[in-house]
């Protein structure tokens, strides 16, 4: 583990397993976060209200695959999609925040 040794703080340490902010692989590692982040919300959401993926999907008219693969950050999604999924689907109000 001699490659961590100089390593003192989390974002090093992503630095050190995913390269510099702005490089290809570093983006791709920060697609995949928010997408494991935004699945798990979902997840979270949706059993919280105590609906099966079936019943989500009928509240927003889409299909309980394209459900599963969103929470299993698995697809893709527009955000009017996503909007209408929380708001519409698990009556919560979404809000972003740009960096």
């Amino acid at each position: 583990m001699d490659r961590y040794k100089n390593v003192k703080t989390f974002d090093e340490l992503i630095e050190l397993e995913h390269g510099k902010i702005g490089s290809s692989k570093r983006n791709k590692y920060e697609e995949n976060s928010q997408m494991f982040i935004m699945s798990e919300m979902l997840k979270t959401a949706r059993k919280e209200a105590k609906l099966t993926q079936e019943q989500l999907a009928e509240r927003v008219g889409t299909k309980k695959s394209y459900i599963s693969r969103l929470e299993n950050g698995k697809g893709n999604i527009q955000l009017a999609t996503l909007i209408r999924i929380f708001e519409q689907g698990l009556n919560r109000k979404i809000g972003l925040t740009f960096l």
